[in-house]
C-alpha cells in the first residue's frame, strides 16, 4: 500500500546515528548540576519578580482594609433608636 513517512526515498550519503532509549540515563546529573542550578536561577531572578508582587500585595490589604472600614455602621447614627 505505498511507503510510510520517512521512507518515501533513499537519501545517499547521509549517515545518522542514534542511541536507544533504553541506554540513555533520562535524568543524568539531576540532583548534582541540577538542584545547584535551581537555585541560582531563583537567586538571579528573585529581585525582578519579588517586588512587584509584594507592592501588589501591600497595595491590595489596603485596599480591602480601606473598604471593611467603610462598610462598617457608624455607631453615632443609632444612638436615638430604641
Amino acid at each position: 500500500m505505498g511507503k510510510g513517512f520517512g521512507e518515501l526515498a533513499y537519501v545517499r550519503g547521509i549517515i545518522k546515528y542514534s542511541l536507544s532509549p533504553f541506554e540513555q540515563r533520562a535524568f543524568a546529573g539531576a540532583i548534582t548540576s541540577g538542584v545547584p542550578n535551581m537555585f541560582r536561577r531563583f537567586r538571579s531572578q528573585v529581585l525582578r519578580i519579588a517586588p512587584p508582587f509584594i507592592i501588589a500585595y501591600m497595595v491590595y490589604s489596603s485596599v480591602e482594609a480601606a473598604h471593611d472600614k467603610t462598610m462598617r455602621k457608624n455607631p453615632a447614627d443609632f444612638e436615638n433608636d430604641e
